[in-house]
């Protein structure tokens, strides 16, 4: 998906012009993929722009560089209000939300210690990222011949750019062979995520998602639906969920800032449940929805307002 240029790009403290905002090809983060990112929406709700879960996103960023050993420079507010003031002089209404921090041109080699810091916030108009008729319709997607990242290899629970190699043969995978999607599974043949998503399994009405140890990323989508399926009663459960249970699940479907909450309606050429929809997944986006949106009492204050 072509990315649309905004006008503003915050750039280690300053807004800069999108086209000026340009690192050198010896840059650390080029050889290496040493970053860490999030990806976050502001949503254009009834009650002005607001951005999702934005505190949440900051920690997790300050986290992963944390894991990295990222001393960075900035506080979480620092960042939070990078983050607001970017939208705001791009004048958007909606918008996704790119904060990275990656390691700049300094030295050259595996110890990345002695490279400066970059921190960077774009954002720019992105609509659905599985399309727009895919949170009605689901999507069709394979169980993934790679496996994701095993324990004590890269740390699943940072967002990092180099894990996302991983993801893009998952994911260029599953579209050369016709799907919109992939699963992996993990090193132990369990669940994982897709290559961008996390998931969930409901069967006989109980609600399962893989925990953290099948190399999730702690998904900040994925814990706002984990207290959607608390309000509306559903029992869930964290556990290992063996492959076989896609094709056996009532319903399943993915969670993500880009995905939101979308229905997979086939594995392998497996119809899931009725082959659409289901009804515990509709009840479940149309309480994610009306968060988003800002239709009802934020009682979790998960909407930061821009405006």
């Amino acid at each position: 998906m072509p990315i649309p240029k905004s006008d503003k790009i915050w750039f280690n403290g300053k807004l800069v012009n999108w086209d000026d905002a340009k690192i050198h090809v010896m840059s650390h983060v080029i050889h290496y993929g040493s970053s860490v990112f999030e990806g976050i929406r502001c949503y254009n709700t009834s009650k002005g722009s607001a951005v999702f879960c934005l505190r949440e996103h900051v920690q997790r960023l300050l986290n992963s560089a944390k894991v990295y050993r990222m001393d960075v420079s900035y506080t979480a507010a620092e960042i939070a209000s990078a983050i607001l003031e970017t939208i705001r002089a791009n004048k958007m209404k909606e918008c996704y939300i790119r904060p990275v921090i990656f390691r700049g041109y300094g030295e050259i080699g595996v110890n990345p210690l002695g490279c400066p810091l970059d921190a960077v916030v774009a954002v720019w108009e992105w609509g659905k990222y599985l399309g727009k008729e895919a949170l009605e319709q689901g999507v069709d997607v394979c169980v993934s011949s790679w496996t994701r990242i095993a324990p004590n290899t890269l740390p699943a629970l940072a967002k990092a750019g180099a894990n996302y190699m991983n993801s893009q043969l998952i994911k260029m995978e599953a579209l050369t062979n016709g799907y919109a999607e992939g699963i992996a599974l993990d090193a132990s043949g369990y669940i994982s995520e897709g290559s961008g998503e996390n998931i969930f399994v409901i069967k006989d009405g109980v609600v399962v998602t893989p925990p953290l140890s099948s190399s999730v990323l702690p998904g900040i989508t994925r814990q706002a639906v984990i207290e959607i399926c608390k309000e509306l009663g559903l029992p869930l459960h964290q556990t290992g969920i063996a492959r076989e249970l896609l094709y056996l699940a009532d319903e399943l479907f993915f969670t993500g800032t880009a995905a939101e909450v979308t229905p997979i309606r086939s594995v392998d050429k497996i119809k899931v449940g009725k082959g659409s929809r289901g009804p515990i997944t509709a009840r479940i986006q149309e309480k994610f929805f009306s968060i988003v949106n800002a239709a009802g009492e934020d009682k979790q204050g998960w909407l930061t307002y821009v405006y």
